[in-house]
């Protein structure tokens, strides 16, 4: 079986958008596809690329052929130079100034979300702390209230002894 990575369209009349597909080749052009690996928008200004490097390159290592446009598209991503062994590979797919911003917006709400786990699990660790540390306070408040209980029994059992000896030295005293 011919397997290409191609472009399949997707988009309206006079605005072209596409998927980045892989294909038998003798498969219509818009027909059932093996696998989708990527997006192609040429209508944008820079056009929108994004191709899932890990997965076309397992395509390419595995037989499949690209098709010229997909090849450049491969070319510009730095595909086919991680394909063909430079560790150096580097994507020149121009980014518009408005997707780095939303990806800064992303990277910063990921950081507020991330400090918030982290607040959150600091406010946790300190109420687990203080909750521990009250129930050691009750539990020794227990066992002085404990202690506390005793002791007056014990004094009390002293006291009968302490008066029957008193006792006899008074009937001494009274003879």
């Amino acid at each position: 079986m011919a397997v290409r990575i191609r472009l399949k369209r997707i988009g309206r009349i006079h605005a072209p958008f596409y998927r980045v597909v892989v294909v038998d080749q003798r498969k219509k052009r818009d027909g059932q596809v093996i696998e989708e690996v990527g997006i192609y928008d040429p209508t944008r200004d820079p056009s929108i690329i994004k191709i899932d490097s890990e997965r076309a390159q397992y395509w390419l290592s595995v037989g499949a052929q690209p098709s010229n446009t997909v090849r450049n598209l491969l070319v510009l991503t730095g595909d086919i130079a991680k394909f063909n062994g430079k560790k150096d590979a580097v994507s020149r797919v121009k980014v518009a100034e408005t997707d780095q911003s939303a990806e800064a917006e992303k990277a910063i709400k990921a950081a507020e979300e991330d400090a918030e786990k982290r607040k959150a699990k600091v406010a946790a660790e300190k109420e687990k702390a203080e909750a521990e540390a009250k129930a050691q306070a009750e539990a020794e408040a227990a066992e002085a209230a404990e202690a506390e209980t005793d002791a007056p029994a014990e004094e009390s059992a002293e006291e009968p002894a302490a008066e029957a000896a008193e006792a006899p030295a008074e009937e001494k005293d009274a003879e």
